[in-house]
């Protein structure tokens, strides 16, 4: 007997790990609910573009009879990649390379925008999958069932619970008590829309792809998006406290220019064309990372996986890679015939993901020092060499 024959399971959000693992249990015949806290598919804007890798995002999308789906959506050449100094010197350029674009290679991460990602895995369920506008608001048990209460003033009820609700989780405390660790880094996020004209100068310089400056211990990234926008993040070592004691109102770009230009006192004035724009919306991110040894006693009838479970700065491009291999190992588990229970089937992803992601996590945390570090340019520059080598 299947060991989610007759269960209802819940999973709460509806990013890439979410819609990922709710198609491969569909696949399975469970039966899946997506609490999702946006009102709708379109009511949030979607950041930046992902990449994905070969032995997981890729490997999900496969086991997810999604490739084809995949293919006619991701962007050829936003991979692509820059580095620039801080006076917008390219130094590095992928573009100038012989590259060849082949699915199956491992070197080979293509790029696609997170809204048609989002939009591919959302066709793929089926109807009434995701329950829109639930802000999961508390979690409790009773005889083995889980109550879902949600700000709207609903519940919901379900034999299993997966947590895919990201860095400030509402499930994990349920499961783990994990706390997150500051990094020392701070993220502003912005989007620029219609770069090329708001932005002419920095849309040229990032060619479609994506552009890592670097100097004075900062980093700024651009990525162009296939409908016209420009997307940013800004990288400073900061207090865990500073997005709070700065007094900056980030919804006001005025401030922001006045701060980008003391922050980053000494950069090109065509980086100012990020911050000039008066329809640029701007997120301050303190970046976390979960403990590298964390562990946990595993629950019978719920766990976590993505952010939720391993949160980890940006800098080495794993975030949606993890949260998709998550949701394709957990979901051969739970559809196992080896397991003899359900925390049985759960216990073994959750040893095989803490392993994955304490690797992961340390990577990202050498990346993030390399890439706010003296020399960072040139360290960069020695990694993509190698890089170069393994391909050859």
């Amino acid at each position: 007997m299947s060991l989610l024959q007759d269960k209802q399971i819940a999973i709460v959000g509806g990013g890439p790990g979410g819609l990922t693992l709710a198609r491969l249990l569909q696949l399975n015949g469970a039966e899946v609910k997506v609490y999702e806290r946006d009102l709708g598919p379109d009511v949030r804007v979607q950041g930046s573009t992902l990449d994905l890798h070969e032995d997981s995002g890729l490997k999900a999308l496969e086991r997810a009879g999604l490739m084809d789906a995949f293919k006619r959506n991701y962007r050829p050449g936003a991979d692509l990649l820059r580095i620039a100094d801080q006076y917008a010197n390219v130094v590095y350029d992928q573009h100038e390379e012989v590259y060849e674009e082949a699915f199956g290679k491992a070197h080979f991460r293509p790029e696609i925008d997170r809204g048609p990602l989002r939009d591919i895995l959302l066709g793929s369920l089926e109807n009434d999958t995701v329950v829109w506008n639930k802000y999961l608001i508390s979690l409790s048990e009773k005889e083995g069932v889980w109550l879902l209460q949600f700000k709207d003033g609903t519940v919901a009820s379900a034999d299993i619970v997966i947590g895919a609700d990201g860095a400030n989780s509402k499930v994990r405390k349920f499961v783990a008590n994990s706390t997150p660790i500051y990094s020392g880094v701070t993220m502003i996020e912005g989007t620029v829309y219609e770069a090329a004209k708001n932005a002419p100068l920095l849309w040229k310089l990032t060619r479609g792809g994506k552009v890592f400056a670097l100097g004075n211990h900062r980093t700024l990234i651009t990525s162009a998006k296939g409908e016209g926008s420009l997307s940013f993040y800004t990288g400073c070592k900061k207090e865990e406290s500073w997005v709070k004691d700065s007094g900056i109102d980030f919804n006001d770009h005025h401030q922001l220019l006045s701060w980008f230009r003391e922050e980053y006192a000494g950069w090109d004035i065509i980086w100012e064309e990020l911050f000039s724009n008066s329809h640029t919306n701007f997120i301050p991110r303190p970046q976390y990372y979960m403990p590298l040894d964390q562990n946990w006693i595993t629950c019978p009838n719920m766990t976590i996986i993505g952010d939720a479970a391993h949160v980890m700065p940006p800098y080495a491009g794993e975030g949606v890679n993890m949260a998709m291999k998550d949701a394709l190992e957990l979901s051969e588990c739970l559809t196992s015939e080896i397991f003899p229970d359900l925390q049985s089937a759960i216990a073994h992803y959750e040893q095989q993901m803490l392993a994955r992601a304490s690797v992961v996590t340390q990577m990202t945390l050498a990346s993030t020092a390399m890439l706010h570090a003296d020399d960072s340019i040139n360290n960069l520059l020695k990694m993509f060499s190698g890089e170069e080598a393994d391909r050859e």
